[in-house]
C-alpha cells in the first residue's frame, strides 16, 4: 500500500476511533462521577444502549420548525468528525487531511456546530430551549476569546498553527512542557472545556430542571434518530476536546511514529489510557465543585481569559 493510501486509511481510522470510543468515554465519566458520589452508577456501556434505542424510535418534529431544526443534529454529529481529521489522534505524523485546516479551523468548526444547535433550540418556539440557546450564546461569546488565545499561545512557539507540528514542537523537550506559561495555557484550556461542555461549575449535565439547563435544554425537542445524533455528537465533541488537551497540550508523547499497525494499535491503547486519566481528573473536579449562578459564569471564563492573556504576554516578551 502506497504512503498516500496508508495515510488515508489511518485518517478514516481516526474517524472510526472517535465514533466507536466517544460513547465509552462519556459512559466511563458518568460511572466515575456516580461512584465518587457513593452511588452504584449505570453501566459504562449505557451511552451505547441509549444511542441504539433512540435510533430505533420514531421521530416527532414540530410543525413550527424549519430546516434548521432538522439540519442541526447532522452538523452536531459531523463537525467533530471533521475536527478529528485535523488533529493528532494517535499518529505523530501528519495524515492525508492534516493540512485542510489549522487550529483556527478547529475552533471555527466547533463554533459552527454550537451555532446551528443554538439556532435549532430557538426554532421550535419551546421557551426552555430558547432560554438554553441564549445562555449558550453567552457562554460561547465569552469562551471564543479563550480559544483564540490558547491556540495563539501554543502556536507561537511552534511557528505553526498545524496541530501536528505544534505537538512535535512541544513534545521535543521536557523543558517546553514545564514552562510556567505553558502550564497556565493548560489550566486555561481545561477551564474552557468545563465551560464549553457544560460541566460543573458552569452547568450540571445531570440536572433535569429545564429552567436551570444551559447546554442540554437545546435538545429537549429532539427525538428518535435526531436525538441519537445529538447525543453521539456531544460525546464525540467531548472526546475531541480531550484529545486536543492530552495529545497537543499535556502529553504530546506516545503517538505512533511509523505506519506499522503494531505501532498504531499500541498508540491507540496509550491514548485511551490518557483519556482515562483525563476523565478521572474531570470527574474529581466536577464532584468537588458547586454549580455557579448564571451571572458568575462570566467571571469563571474571565479568569480563564486572564490566565491565557498573561501567559501569552509573558511569552511575547520572551520570559519563560
Amino acid at each position: 500500500m502506497t504512503p498516500i493510501w496508508t495515510h488515508l486509511v489511518l485518517n478514516l481510522g481516526q474517524v472510526a476511533f472517535i465514533l466507536v470510543f466517544s460513547p465509552l468515554v462519556e459512559g466511563v465519566l458518568h460511572r466515575i462521577e456516580e461512584n465518587i458520589q457513593g452511588k452504584s452508577g449505570v453501566s459504562i456501556w449505557q451511552t451505547y444502549r441509549d444511542i441504539w434505542k433512540l435510533f430505533g424510535k420514531d421521530e416527532v418534529v414540530s410543525e413550527q420548525s424549519t430546516w434548521v431544526f432538522r439540519f442541526a443534529p447532522i452538523v452536531a454529529f459531523v463537525m467533530p468528525i471533521f475536527v478529528v481529521l485535523l488533529i493528532p489522534a494517535f499518529t505523530a505524523y501528519p495524515l492525508f487531511f492534516a493540512f485542510m485546516g489549522d487550529m483556527v479551523a478547529v475552533g471555527f468548526l466547533m463554533a459552527v456546530s454550537g451555532f446551528f444547535v443554538a439556532l435549532a433550540g430557538m426554532d421550535t418556539g419551546n421557551i426552555y430551549a430558547a432560554v438554553g440557546a441564549s445562555r449558550t450564546h453567552m457562554v460561547g461569546f465569552l469562551a471564543e476569546p479563550v480559544f483564540i488565545m490558547v491556540f495563539f499561545s501554543v502556536s507561537y512557539v511552534a511557528n505553526s498553527t498545524i496541530p501536528y507540528f505544534v505537538t512535535a514542537t512541544w513534545g521535543a523537550s521536557w523543558s517546553n512542557m514545564l514552562q510556567p506559561t505553558h502550564l497556565m495555557v493548560i489550566l486555561a484550556f481545561f477551564l474552557l472545556i468545563l465551560a464549553d461542555e457544560g460541566r460543573i461549575p458552569v452547568d450540571s449535565p445531570a440536572g433535569k430542571v429545564e429552567i436551570a439547563m444551559i447546554g442540554h435544554s437545546k435538545g429537549l425537542e429532539y427525538s428518535g434518530s435526531s436525538a441519537a445524533l445529538m447525543k453521539w455528537g456531544g460525546a464525540s465533541k467531548l472526546m475531541v476536546l480531550a484529545l486536543i488537551f492530552v495529545n497537543v497540550l499535556v502529553t504530546p508523547w506516545g503517538l505512533a511514529a511509523t505506519t506499522q499497525w503494531t505501532a498504531v494499535l499500541s498508540a491507540m491503547g496509550l491514548v485511551l489510557l490518557k483519556l482515562l486519566a483525563f476523565v478521572v481528573i474531570l470527574a474529581l473536579v466536577e464532584t468537588t465543585l458547586a454549580k455557579l449562578r448564571l451571572f458568575r459564569i462570566s467571571e469563571f471564563l474571565a479568569v480563564a481569559f486572564v490566565i491565557c492573556l498573561f501567559a501569552v504576554s509573558i511569552r511575547l516578551v520572551g520570559i519563560t
